[in-house]
């Protein structure tokens, strides 16, 4: 016997909100899309009756009790995002790597190898090897403790957050498919 964990995210971020849902579509219901800020995860959020979300509202979808979702509609693609959702996603990607900097440092300071050949550093745009066996010279000696401490002690590299940023959004685009650091690769509908 074995437990298959699912992993989902807790927290989303608003994107965009069609108080009548997509017109053409169905009965019109109010439709919010939203992205994890753990998983990066791309969901249509039905919210409770009376309920108005608004772009970057921070929205509990966990198993616990919701107090503005009412169900979580479905996984959608970055194709399926509307307008305004799509070009509100890299900025608030670009927040949750920013507010979150310790999960990301943490990557800095334990990522691993991938294969013989490939170390998942070198998945973020602008690290090579060079700058790969520096970060885990200098983590070894003492952990990064923040984007500063990073860009000081190796101040060769690209901006830490927008090396996170522009990888999460390669995630997101499908750009790697092989290889995920960031972003669930599930779609799977939700209750």
């Amino acid at each position: 016997m074995y437990f298959v964990m699912f992993m989902k995210d807790e927290w989303v971020i608003i994107l965009d909100f069609l108080p009548n849902g997509h017109p053409g579509r169905g009965k019109p219901e109010p439709i919010a899309q939203a992205v994890g800020e753990k998983y990066f995860s791309l969901l249509e959020i039905v919210p409770k009756d009376g309920v108005t979300l608004s772009l970057g509202d921070r929205v509990y979808i966990g198993d616990g009790v919701r107090d503005k979702v009412k169900y979580i509609k479905r996984s959608i693609s970055l194709n399926e995002l509307t307008t305004v959702s799509r070009s509100e996603l890299e900025e608030v990607v670009k927040d949750i790597v920013r507010e979150d900097e310790g999960r990301f440092i943490k990557f800095f300071n334990e990522s691993g190898p991938i294969s013989t050949r490939m170390h998942s550093l070198e998945l973020l745009p602008g690290i090579g090897k060079k700058h790969m066996w520096e970060i885990i010279k200098l983590r070894k000696e003492e952990p990064f403790k923040s984007y500063e401490d990073l860009k000081k002690r190796v101040p060769s590299i690209p901006d830490p957050q927008k090396m996170i940023a522009r990888r999460i959004m390669m995630e997101l685009k499908g750009e790697d498919p092989r290889h995920r650091l960031f972003v669930l690769h599930r779609k799977r509908e939700f209750d």
